[in-house]
């Protein structure tokens, strides 16, 4: 599946691909230079979620994220013209599910700008 902005587009079998196999520099760079990531959990709330700036932050982000020893499933992908929207369950070795939730804004083919909600088992 790809998503086509006005002049370029996102492949959506590249971030299924990546986010599965814990592929952090393929991810990264399905990010504008400037993009903008918030991120929404049980320690960023609505009002103070985690904000990433800039393909640095985003990419130390993912690096930290997809070290860890866990699994990652894409469970579904929605787009329409510049918006993008995908879902990814988690699972850590001891069971402990997390559910994360994505929206976003293309430009150019890339992502620039994203919000996350997640979610993790008590």
């Amino acid at each position: 599946m790809t998503i086509t902005t006005n002049t370029s587009s996102l492949d959506a079998g590249t971030l299924r691909t990546a986010v599965e196999a814990r592929d952090a520099a393929t991810l990264g760079g399905l990010y504008a230079d400037d993009a903008i990531v918030e991120i929404v959990d049980a320690a960023n709330t609505p009002s103070r979620p985690r904000t990433l700036s800039g393909r640095t932050e985003i990419d130390a982000f993912l690096r930290d994220v997809y070290a860890r020893e866990m699994t990652h499933r894409v469970d579904l992908v929605a787009h329409a013209g510049d918006a993008l929207a995908y879902s990814v369950r988690c699972a850590y070795p001891d069971g402990t599910r997390v559910l994360c939730n994505s929206v976003a804004k293309l430009r150019d083919g890339r992502i620039a700008r994203e919000v996350v909600v997640q979610a993790w088992d008590a």
